[in-house]
């Protein structure tokens, strides 16, 4: 489920649905649009690129900043995944590193850290709910 960009909007928070999807072999190098709802209702769209993936413990992503709206204010955004065995279960860590650009970076850094961490929080406990259903979702 976490390999799979269809299954964002299951459990990455306001992510409503992704589009574009173009997979390459093994992963790495493939690309999608996590289309996000604001809490005005606006809909925002964000362009990611895999940068890698080690099935089945590892993933990496990152956002495509360069003439998107989020250039004005983010250098660069990497999120990182890796699942190991633990208990009979699946520990799942997540990693978001964002870097600020311009003014951004000056009084931005705690609030965007207070936000991503939020936001991590948030897409763990959807991860741990969708399994404590009891089953893996469907593919689509």
């Amino acid at each position: 489920m976490v390999s799979d960009p269809y299954h964002l909007p299951r459990w990455w928070p306001k992510v409503t649905r992704v589009e574009g999807v173009h997979e390459r072999k093994g992963g790495s190098g493939s690309q999608w649009t996590k289309v996000f709802e604001t809490e005005s209702g606006k809909a925002i769209r964000a362009d990611f690129r895999c940068r890698y993936w080690r099935a089945p413990e590892a993933l990496g992503w990152e956002q495509e900043i360069p003439g998107s709206p989020f250039e004005k204010y983010l250098r660069s955004a990497v999120t990182e995944i890796e699942l190991s065995d633990d208990a009979g279960g699946t520990l799942v860590e997540i990693e978001t590193e964002q870097r600020l650009r311009g003014i951004s970076r000056f009084g931005g850094g705690p609030m965007l850290r207070r936000a991503t961490g939020r936001q991590l929080d948030e897409a763990l406990d959807a991860l741990e709910r969708s399994f404590e259903q009891g089953h893996e979702p469907d593919h689509e």
